[in-house]
């Protein structure tokens, strides 16, 4: 079950969890070594270039948006196949929000299946099918196809109607 997780399954929540003993880098590469599937340097050179823009910093001293940047390179550094988010962006401003939300289009669009979980409806807007679960259970699905920034109105309207439709 652990290689399971490690190899096809990412995770990110709204709080990272890193280990505070470790810098950032570190915490990137903890899963690509417990995984123990190819050589340091390629697991270092991988994590360099998926932190690319956000360089190696004391895990004390950054933003809750680099920190979450981070924890989705930590996700994504074994490839998996889904990745899970849950209330990724739940505590983060909105241009840090707008910055992760990106970031996971841009891995969806390689053939990562992302799986989110929240509460924020500007957040649902991106996602290609919203579904909306009470007490763990399957309550109805909207279908809004990929997300394009000029269709967001529209997005929106269909949201709103199919919500005003719901029973709650």
């Amino acid at each position: 079950m652990q290689e399971l997780r490690l190899k096809r399954m990412g995770f990110v929540f709204q709080k990272t969890g890193f280990l505070k003993n470790l810098n950032i880098m570190d915490n990137i590469l903890y899963p690509a070594y417990q995984l123990n599937d190819r050589s340091r340097k390629d697991i270092i050179d991988e994590a360099s270039e998926l932190m690319a823009q956000m360089g190696d910093h004391d895990i004390r001293k950054v933003s809750g948006g680099q920190l979450q940047r981070a924890a989705i390179c930590r996700a994504m550094i074994n490839h998996p196949d889904i990745l899970f988010g849950d209330e990724l962006t739940g505590a983060l401003n909105s241009s840090s929000t707008q910055e992760v939300i990106s970031i996971i289009e841009q891995i969806n669009k390689k053939g990562t299946t992302v799986l989110l979980v929240t509460h924020d409806a500007n957040v649902a807007l991106h996602a290609g099918r919203i579904i909306y679960i009470q007490d763990g259970r399957i309550m109805d699905t909207l279908v809004l196809g990929e997300y394009d920034p000029k269709n967001v109105s529209e997005r929106t309207d269909k949201m709103k109607k199919w919500l005003g439709e719901m029973k709650f």
